[in-house]
């Protein structure tokens, strides 16, 4: 896990090191073992290192290959290395490192770009072809790694984070009205290539991009997520999917615990972190777990201590309960927020940012357990998606934050839009691949609600502090397994039942059994004190003022009653407003 950044110039002139050095040093948290510059002609590659799979030098980055006339900078792990490895070696490939940045280098130049396909992991890659002058730059099927990018008529900017981007002066500041109305409409997410910043974008997953030396550029999608029975399906029992799924969640979590490193998981307590605890105990046996909690407020917990308690007593794992207090929380806000890539709403961003910083003094990887409702059907909006004549309504009422009318009232008129929301849902559930209504969001979420709401937070959160997360549940073999499972077994048992049905035989039935929690922050659903106040002043100060994105109307009605505005999604909506303009001031936009 690591901090990448480039620049590809499309004429000749002055190199930019000095805007590398600060995109690097953007990346720091990203990468404290180690950072490089490679340097040639108009191509520029910086990196930051976090030493995981390799922990000698042979694996630093920016890796170059004059003999294949490849230079590669990479963020991420690739779980199957060693196999390709393996592989490759037999083709007549020498490898002077034990990492698996060496295998991915010379496995583009034994298969080029269907080399992706070949990866099981999560990653960011930019590869320089100094024979073809161009430029590869590809993301993983599900975007746990981030890719970030800029380009006008004389260069190509692009890095791990978008507050990395914006180190280039030349890189425009001005807003994206479209990215807007998806925040406030998603729940924050907006969908890739789009950031709130019209000149940056982020590669899609599942994607690569060919630049070459002139500014041409190709994207091609490499990777497609296809929902229902294979033929082959049909004769499957029950039980014979939840055998498959069992078999599938195993792989999963042992792969992710290929590291020269210890590896620990992230245990909140519910369903998914505690059997990943199980799934990996059956791996290592002595683990360490880890558990955040906070105040009580409104009369609505803020731990579920109960829980994960319950799952570190059963498997014996070495346990740590990290309680925060009210103004360690306050002081870190600030903090979290300047370190997100883009503005995310979501109440436990904080969470996991404490949380952690905790968990990085004593371990430098862990597994963590977002992706299982999106995978397995667990959240609210889904059963009724079986029953609706009219699905894309039916997710609207359930998901988004506000309808159009209201954000109509929400924005001024010149940040104003056409209902973009609701034509992107239509459009995707429009897609073949997914015939099923319960399919057709599973895979709207999976590949876009997903990447860019839990995956993008827990990378950015534990990054902040030098944490690698790895996510089980978004293997792209279980992914595509359970898309082929019906949906009726995910509906069971108030959602992700066949999930719950393969748990029962390793984890306790108290713990699967309760009532479905999420991450809890209360302090940040129910706005008060210092929280509030930073709130209204963000909202209310000069910069939002000139910067004229709200009507004062409209965050008066909120600043009146904030307990009052709650999106379906249980957010606060005048958190989801300041939460913007704390970010924008906060990044310098």
């Amino acid at each position: 896990m690591c901090g990448l950044a480039g620049e590809l110039r499309f004429t000749d002139g002055p190199s930019q090191l000095a805007v590398l050095e600060r995109m690097n040093e953007r990346h720091r948290a990203r990468g404290p073992h180690g950072e490089g510059i490679f340097h040639q002609n108009r191509i520029t590659l910086g990196h930051r290192r976090l030493k995981v799979m390799d922990l000698s030098d042979q694996s630093a980055q920016p890796m170059v290959d004059q003999g294949l006339g490849l230079a590669l900078v990479f963020n991420g792990a690739i779980y199957n290395y060693r196999e390709l490895r393996h592989e490759l070696q037999d083709m007549g490939y020498a490898f002077h490192s034990d990492g698996d940045t060496e295998v991915i280098l010379k496995a583009f130049h034994a298969w080029g770009e269907n080399c992706f396909s070949r990866f099981n992991g999560m990653f960011a890659i930019a590869i320089w072809n100094e024979v073809r002058q161009e430029l590869t730059l590809a993301r993983d099927r599900l975007g746990i790694k981030p890719l970030y990018y800029s380009q006008d008529a004389e260069h190509l900017v692009f890095g791990s984070t978008l507050p990395a981007i914006l180190e280039d002066p030349r890189v425009s500041r001005e807003l994206d009205p479209e990215a807007l109305h998806y925040y406030l409409h998603f729940h924050s997410v907006v969908p890739a290539p789009l950031t709130m910043v019209k000149a940056i974008r982020k590669l899609e997953p599942g994607h690569w991009m060919k630049v070459l030396a002139d500014g041409r550029t190709r994207t091609q999608r490499w990777w497609q997520l296809e929902f229902g029975m294979q033929e082959a399906d049909r004769a499957r029992t029950e039980k014979d999917w939840e055998d498959g799924l069992l078999e599938q969640l195993r792989s999963s979590v042992a792969r992710r615990n290929v590291a020269a490193v210890d590896v620990g998981v992230l245990l909140s307590g519910g369903v998914d972190s505690s059997l990943l605890t199980a799934l990996l105990h059956e791996v290592k046996p002595d683990l360490h777990t880890y558990s955040i909690g906070f105040d009580e407020v409104n009369g609505e917990k803020g731990d579920e201590f109960m829980y994960s308690d319950l799952i570190a007593r059963h498997f014996g794992t070495r346990h740590e309960k990290i309680q925060i207090a009210p103004e360690r929380m306050m002081s870190a806000l600030p903090k979290a927020i300047s370190a997100m890539s883009e503005p995310m709403v979501s109440h436990d961003c904080v969470a996991f940012y404490l949380l952690s910083e905790e968990v990085s003094k004593t371990c430098r990887v862990v597994q963590s357990g977002q992706g299982a409702d999106e995978i397995f059907a667990g959240y609210h909006w889904y059963p009724p998606l079986a029953r609706t004549i009219n699905p894309v309504n039916s997710y609207r009422a359930a998901f988004f934050d506000r309808s159009y009318e209201e954000f109509i009232q929400t924005v001024q008129p010149a940040w104003q839009t056409a209902d973009l929301a609701g034509e992107f849902v239509r459009s995707h559930f429009a897609r073949y691949g997914a015939d099923d209504p319960v399919d057709k969001a599973l895979r709207l979420d999976t590949q876009v609600m997903l990447v860019d709401d839990p995956v993008k937070r827990v990378d950015t959160m534990t990054m902040a502090h030098s944490l690698e997360a790895r996510v089980p549940f978004l293997d792209h073999e279980l992914v595509e397994y359970a898309a082929r499972i019906p949906a009726q077994y995910k509906l069971a048992q108030d959602g992700k039942g066949i999930l719950k049905q393969v748990s029962r035989r390793l984890i306790p039935n108290e713990v699967i059994d309760r009532p479905k929690g999420y991450f809890p922050v209360p302090a940040l659903k129910y706005l008060r004190g210092d929280v509030l106040d930073q709130v209204q002043e963000a909202l209310m100060g000069q910069k939002a003022r000139e910067r004229g994105l709200f009507r004062t109307e409209y965050v008066e009605h909120l600043l009146a009653r904030p307990d009052e505005h709650i999106t379906p999604l249980r957010g606060s909506k005048l958190w989801q407003l300041g939460l913007l303009e704390m970010w924008l001031q906060e990044q310098g936009i």
